[in-house]
């Protein structure tokens, strides 16, 4: 049932029964039209004017204003007395959106005005309806009291969906010299959750991003965009899997903007730099912090694992009265891309090329302290002098090295069982490390709880038990390149001590079952068939052991796509995954798909009937 809110009405002329397929036309022609606008303004403003307001200054917003009235383009001051501009050049912020980003509550970029009136004025003509309440924030919170249970899947028997929304749905600009976190386009967002909403799908995920929420130092925490954010998902009767991001943006497949760690960690990591992820050359791997130090003190007083906590505690405080009801679960980010992995293919800065074998990250100082005192407990101190010396490179093949080449590789000798082992349990140790705090704050007295079961005690009284509102989970990446081989190697370098004789999935699926957290797992919709043989991949494979392992422990499992891809073969491995004709049905709890943006609705056609299919088993 959609999130009931104090509302006024916003209608729009309409028919008396609109369908997810009808908005399709009106969408399609409204994004077409927007990217139109778009592409001939990037051009009026790539001279002199769009120059002035890249670096703008007082005196230069001046000049701008001269150079375009002498030009007759409209000048930007027209629309706002102060232009803001992004923190591309100061911060690290970088986006693709050619136009500047200044949507915030009664001020709407130029961009935004002119796509919402192109997509109403589409509606109209159309004879559309999409009805957007306005959202009265002063009586927001009392609408959702903690005791409230959590609202059933809109899904009925079948599989729910999720759609991940863009990586910068929340940045951060400069305005008046403060700088602020806003929404991008917010009208246009509005549109797009309920046209999502109408369509079937049950919910959103979104970054809650490290580097724009805690920017401003240690503990200063901004949650104000997300708060409107949360208040627009739940106005659309959409539920909500927010994704703690401690790492950065920009450096992965499909990556469309960038987005830093805080500046006063980098600050941090200019001084000490194996604070960061390194590898066998001595690149650091700026994407996230190294778990080798995930409890040394390095930061204002604060170890890693205390920062994560503090992060996640302060978004429960501030939005435990949505817990259940439209925040339904908090994925807890512990490595790159938010996954449970080490940066062994770091694709963004062009080291590594697929289907290369990766390397491991395992040289920063306290990774190698570490490992000295493995190997000085395992009786062979040379063993912890380094990683292994033959392992290859990032782009290596397999049959390549001597360490994971099938025969006689150094990965099936006493040497490579220690090493592997040891490097997979640091893994494993982070991710118990960091949900066992963030199961602290998120569990604490006083967070909503939901009724969970009710048994017989053997005094003869009833004994209820209540669980968490807010569901914890995680992610787990789906390495599926040379997982035909023996050695799986490009799993060992992320971290899955996985090969043709181990299963390397069961001690996480043993460490989230004693959490009761969840497992997200990615490339549910690819094929083997698609893939270069001399990659040796295969994800239905890995996906399967994957989903068995979990089974074993009762670990909830959902899936990810890993591109993003419309082609019926995509949406066909999808439904598969789900509750194929080989498999039982609603083996996976839901669907997380990749991502809302253009690409999507320009698909529409094919989305819808992935949706249908997904909610009728179709």
């Amino acid at each position: 049932m959609p999130h009931r809110l104090p509302t006024t009405g916003c209608h729009l002329p309409c028919s008396p029964s609109p369908s997810p397929r009808c908005l399709l036309a009106p969408l399609r022609c409204a994004l077409a039209a927007a990217r139109r606008q778009r592409g001939a303004r990037y051009q009026r403003e790539s001279g002199a004017c769009r120059s002035h307001w890249a670096a703008s200054t007082h005196a230069q917003a001046v000049s701008h204003t001269k150079a375009c009235s002498v030009s007759g383009n409209p000048p930007i001051q027209s629309i706002h007395s102060r232009p803001s501009r992004t923190l591309d050049e100061d911060f690290g912020f970088a986006s693709s959106s050619p136009e500047p980003i200044v949507a915030t509550p009664g001020a709407n970029a130029y961009s935004d005005l002119e796509d919402d009136l192109d997509i109403h004025r589409l509606l109209r003509e159309n004879k559309q309806h999409i009805t957007i309440p306005m959202i009265d924030e002063d009586r927001f919170d009392a609408q959702y009291p903690e005791s409230q249970a959590e609202q059933p899947s809109s899904s009925g028997s079948g599989c729910p969906v999720y759609v991940m929304l863009p990586l910068d749905t929340v940045w951060v600009v400069e305005r008046d010299g403060k700088r602020i976190s806003v929404l991008k386009k917010e009208r246009s967002l509005d549109i797009a959750l309920h046209t999502l909403k109408q369509a079937g799908v049950e919910g959103v995920m979104v970054d809650v991003w490290w580097g724009i929420v805690e920017r401003a130092g240690p503990r200063q925490f901004d949650f104000s965009a997300y708060k409107r954010l949360f208040y627009k998902v739940a106005a659309a009767g959409l539920k909500v899997q927010a994704v703690m991001s401690f790492h950065a943006a920009g450096g992965n497949v499909g990556d469309t903007c960038k987005i830093p760690l805080p500046r006063w960690i980098l600050e941090i990591g200019e001084r000490n730099q194996d604070i960061f992820y390194t590898d066998k050359l001595g690149h650091r791997n700026r994407e996230c912090l190294s778990l080798g130090c995930d409890n040394v003190p390095l930061f204002w007083g604060r170890t890693p694992v205390h920062m994560y906590r503090d992060f996640i505690n302060a978004f429960a405080d501030k939005f435990q009265h949505l817990f259940g009801t439209v925040i339904t679960e908090v994925t807890v980010g512990l490595g790159p891309a938010g996954e449970l992995r080490y940066p062994s293919y770091p694709e963004g800065d062009g080291r590594w090329r697929f289907p290369g074998v990766g390397e491991f990250q395992c040289y920063d100082k306290y990774m190698l302290e570490s490992l000295r005192r493995a190997a000085e407990a395992a009786g062979h101190p040379e063993w912890g002098l380094s990683g292994p010396h033959d392992a290859g490179h990032y782009n290596s093949s397999s049959w390549e090295t001597g360490f994971f080449v099938s025969q006689n590789g150094s990965w099936n000798t006493p040497y490579g069982h220690f090493f592997l082992s040891w490097y997979s349990s640091m893994l494993l140790e982070h991710a118990d490390r960091v949900l066992t705090a963030a199961a602290e704050v998120l569990n604490k007295h006083g967070r909503p709880r939901v009724f969970h079961t009710m048994r017989d005690a053997t005094n003869g009284h009833v004994v209820y038990e209540f669980a968490p509102a807010c569901k914890m989970g995680i992610k787990l990446a789906g390495v599926h390149w040379w997982f035909k081989s023996r050695a799986h190697a490009a799993e060992l370098t992320a971290g899955y001590y996985n090969t043709r004789d181990r299963d390397g999935y069961l001690p996480f699926m043993a460490m989230l079952r004693r959490h009761d957290a969840s497992l997200s797992f990615t490339c549910v919709e690819m094929r083997d068939c698609e893939h270069p043989p001399e990659g040796r991949c295969s994800p239905q494979a890995l996906l399967q052991q994957v989903i068995e392992a979990a089974e074993k422990y009762g670990v909830p499992l959902s899936g990810e796509n890993a591109l993003q891809r419309y082609d019926d073969y995509a949406f066909e491995r999808i439904a598969e995954s789900a509750f194929g004709r080989s498999a039982r049905a609603g083996r996976l709890t839901q669907v997380t798909f990749l991502r809302m943006g253009d690409l999507m609705f320009d698909n529409w056609d094919a989305f819808s009937r992935f949706l249908n299919r997904m909610r009728n088993k179709a």
